[in-house]
């Protein structure tokens, strides 16, 4: 593509009618400074004016696109429409909420040139974020690290990066319906580097991530990567099993030797409840995976668009 811009900016949206005017009076400098650009708004059904700000937008500068799904299908798959439809040379992944600044585009996109494919951000403070949700956040990086064990998936960095457009199109040939965009971009092994940064507060607007999504995040990114889930059953299993046997041998001494009896109906109700407890967990998280196989053989696309102004998606014929 002759006419290919040196770099995309895509922003996945929902309800961001506040946010939108604020992120284009500091993107479009940024990405003024650095050459040819092109802005991909992804709506991700939002129920607010936030479609009209898109069209509006468009109107007045046609680098600005945006597409839209006929409903809300995630920030992930809202990512993902977005780097599809991307022509960029490079691609910077960024929300609307100006929590990322843009003005560090310049310096992601600078790492880059050194021969990088992928640059994270990672976020040396967060401005403006409740102690609780610093704390989630960084309990989650770390277990889904620990979880993790086939790549190294950066700590305290969000979908903030920019990625060549090799990385991009190896990221668009993977098609997963269950999906953890940055999880994927780090399993991708391309060459990684990262730029510290910090974290502003949100212009406008609610955070989409609470505790709860987080929690739903995890478990998505955990069960899409690693099988250390189900492994667990296995070594609770033997865990547990082992506990019987010494409780076992326990009573038959105390029996035998010193001819006591062992009244145990409070420890035999607390561990068949516990048993129970534990079994049900398992098959939980046999669940999660049946289901994710479930979901996978449907074979369903991963979106709709209701509107775009962005053409077809990059591979695409």
């Amino acid at each position: 593509m002759p006419d290919r811009p040196l770099v995309s900016a895509v922003v996945p949206c929902l309800n961001e009618e506040q946010s939108l005017p604020r992120l284009r009076e500091r993107l479009v400098p940024v990405l003024e400074a650095l050459g040819t650009w092109q802005i991909l708004l992804v709506d991700d059904g939002s129920t607010d004016g936030t479609l009209d700000v898109m069209r509006a937008m468009h109107t007045e500068d046609p680098r600005i696109q945006y597409v839209s799904f006929s409903r809300n299908f995630g920030h992930e798959a809202a990512s993902t429409a977005g780097l599809a439809h991307a022509t960029g040379t490079w691609v910077v992944l960024i929300d609307a909420d100006l929590q990322d600044p843009p003005e560090v585009i310049a310096e992601l996109l600078a790492r880059g040139q050194e021969g990088f494919d992928v640059v994270t951000a990672r976020r040396r403070a967060r401005a403006g974020e409740r102690m609780t949700k610093k704390l989630t956040s960084a309990l989650f990086y770390r277990a889904l690290a620990l979880a993790v064990s086939d790549f190294e998936l950066p700590l305290d960095t969000g979908d903030f990066r920019i990625l060549s457009r090799r990385a991009v199109d190896g990221f668009n040939r993977m098609p997963e319906r269950n999906r953890f965009v940055r999880g994927m971009i780090a399993w991708s092994g391309f060459r990684t580097s990262e730029v510290v940064y910090d974290r502003e507060a949100r212009v406008a607007g609610e955070t989409k991530y609470g505790p709860l999504q987080l929690v739903a995040l995890a478990l998505d990114a955990m069960t899409g990567f690693s099988t250390v889930p189900l492994r667990l059953s296995s070594w609770l299993g033997f865990a547990i099993t082992g506990f019987a046997a010494l409780g076992a041998m326990v009573v038959v001494v105390q029996r035998l030797f010193f001819g006591l009896d062992i009244e145990g109906y409070a420890f035999q109700t607390v561990s068949m409840l516990f048993l129970g407890g534990v079994q049900l967990l398992m098959l939980g998280l046999l669940g999660e995976y049946v289901g994710r196989i479930y979901e996978e053989v449907k074979r369903r696309p991963l979106y709709l668009v209701a509107e775009s102004t962005a053409g077809r998606p990059e591979g695409v014929d």
